[in-house]
């Protein structure tokens, strides 16, 4: 292995597991990948129903908590981030969705030159290995897979007829040429095992001569000299490193981690890192704003049959799944079935709400176990137009940042009226002819005639984070932007931000593809392709 590095990369995530094959491919190129958390070991992450055990499992999550939250009845809300080689793509429910195009021409247009659809759809295809094979918009011969899933449970069909018992299309690919409809989710499975970044990307990199991969270890800054980022400082074992990157320092540290490193090496906003007695370095006011995540809220309905998957044992699950070649419930995600609606606010062409219907009841992220059997539909607004920011609350990387999402701040109040919207279209669903046979008694919210006002109280009592955050690191063309298109840190030579702080506004669905395709375009990028 070598001792010296061209490209240093912090945080082996969606992003990072990219750029570390990527930029490995070449043999000449030495590069260095450090992740705070441990290898992807743990049975439950491979096993995609384990997703409902990873909840609890602190070791390979970041287990961070927003602070309370102003419109959301002052609670605090948990966001779990992976901590573990691959990332959020290791403990995520594997839904493979891309967005819109206007999600990536409306960045373009706003300033990420280079970013629109025409533009990403190649590194879309390119990271795809999809099991129906290659069109004009799927890829069959990339790395990571993405797959039919090899078992869904029963109420899954019942919610998908739902819908069209409601008027809705069905939609057999989320990807396709029109995105709204409802259907089962591809997902990023491989034989029924998860395929996270690290399963697609790092594996068949793991043995390169030139790659270097250190696990459980904390970087705490990245070294700048003369404006120009040359390392990084970091911790493993208990001992201290500081390593030196001939050509750049590549930031890969998702949303939160990313913006809190760069203000701990003195890029950020300058009052905010004098407070905390850090050398300012880059006067970077938009480090850490412009945070961005879609709210869900989730209702929850009894089954009067018992076919949903609260009841099932986690054991004996588990021995089926590996003893019958990943097959069964232990190869559902669990969230199988969903869609996507354009509601009558939506102000353009785009699907507005997402759904992700769970056979289960799903409180607090599954972390509240309720009594019997039941099934829960998510439902999010897609297009949030409250704005979040991160603070620090230290010069220490160890302490983690205070998270404001601020939620349903828009001056308008029309992200509260899209959270009402998505509670409403979730009890029309849960309404239809086909849930006749399973429909028990609501119990969130416990009654189904609940006035706009109450459910107004119902959003502000019960909304939770889908797991989204972006924008906070925002690329762009004007000054005020923290990367260029190119994703290069304004006022730093040799440092790039990867991942999905980069983004200057959510895309339509779940971010995890989306991030695999910046990475891929990223390493093009790098290596002076594009």
């Amino acid at each position: 292995m070598p001792t010296e590095f061209d490209y240093i990369i912090i945080g082996a995530g969606s992003a990072g597991c990219v750029l570390a094959n990527r930029l490995s491919e070449d043999p000449d190129t030495r590069v260095l990948l450090i992740e705070a958390g441990p290898r992807d070991l743990h049975p439950f992450i491979h096993m995609p129903a384990g997703v409902a055990k990873l909840v609890n499992k602190k070791g390979v999550n970041w287990d961070y908590d927003t602070a309370p939250e102003p419109n959301l009845d002052n609670r605090v809300l948990w966001w779990p981030r992976g901590k573990v080689l691959g990332g959020s793509s290791s403990i995520n429910a594997m839904c493979y969705i891309r967005g819109a195009t206007g999600d990536y021409d409306g960045w373009a247009a706003a300033g990420a030159s280079g970013w629109d659809w025409n533009s990403v759809l190649p590194y879309f295809r390119r990271s795809e290995r999809n099991s129906r094979g290659d069109d004009a918009l799927h890829g069959s011969m990339g790395p990571l897979y993405v797959s039919d899933l090899r078992y869904t449970n029963p109420l899954s069909a019942v919610f998908i007829e739902a819908a069209r018992q409601a008027g809705y299309a069905a939609n057999g690919d989320f990807n396709g040429p029109s995105q709204e409809g409802f259907g089962y989710y591809q997902v990023t499975q491989k034989n029924g095992a998860r395929c996270s970044s690290a399963v697609a990307y790092l594996d068949p990199a793991r043995e390169r001569h030139n790659l270097q991969i250190v696990t459980k270890a904390l970087v705490s800054r990245i070294t700048i000299e003369n404006g120009r980022a040359t390392g990084v400082v970091y911790s493993s074992g208990g001992r201290a490193y500081h390593q030196h990157a001939q050509r750049e320092v590549l930031l890969s540290g998702g949303a939160i981690n990313s913006p809190q490193l760069l203000m701990l090496s003195g890029v950020g906003p300058a009052d905010q890192l004098r407070r905390h007695g850090i050398e300012v370095v880059a006067d970077a006011p938009q480090v850490g704003q412009n945070l961005q995540d879609h709210l869900d809220i989730c209702t929850l309905q009894h089954s009067t049959q018992r076919v949903t998957y609260d009841r099932l044992s986690d054991i004996v699950v588990a021995l089926n799944y590996y003893l019958r070649g990943h097959s069964g419930p232990g190869s559902s995600n669990i969230a199988e079935a969903g869609g996507f609606v354009r509601s009558d606010l939506a102000p353009d062409d785009r699907a507005d709400v997402q759904f992700h219907f769970v056979p289960a009841m799903l409180d607090d992220h599954g972390r509240h176990r309720l009594r019997g059997d039941g099934y829960t539909a998510h439902a999010c607004f897609l297009h949030p137009r409250s704005r979040g920011h991160l603070e620090l609350v230290s010069a220490s990387a160890g302490d983690k940042v205070r998270i404001n999402a601020n939620y349903l701040s828009d001056a308008e109040g029309f992200d509260m009226k899209m959270m009402v919207e998505c509670a409403k279209l979730s009890r029309t669903l849960f309404k239809q002819k086909a849930f006749d046979a399973y429909r028990g008694k609501p119990i969130f919210p416990a009654r189904e005639d609940l006035s706009d006002a109450e459910l107004v109280e119902f959003v502000r009592a019960k909304a939770e984070t889908v797991y989204h955050p972006v924008g906070t690191c925002r690329m762009g063309d004007d000054a005020a932007s923290v990367v260029d298109s190119q994703l290069r840190v304004r006022g730093i030579d040799g440092l790039r931000v990867i991942d999905a702080s980069v983004m200057p506004t959510l895309v339509s669905g779940n971010t995890n593809a989306p991030t695999i395709m910046i990475a891929e375009r990223a390493s093009d990028l790098i290596r002076g392709r594009v």
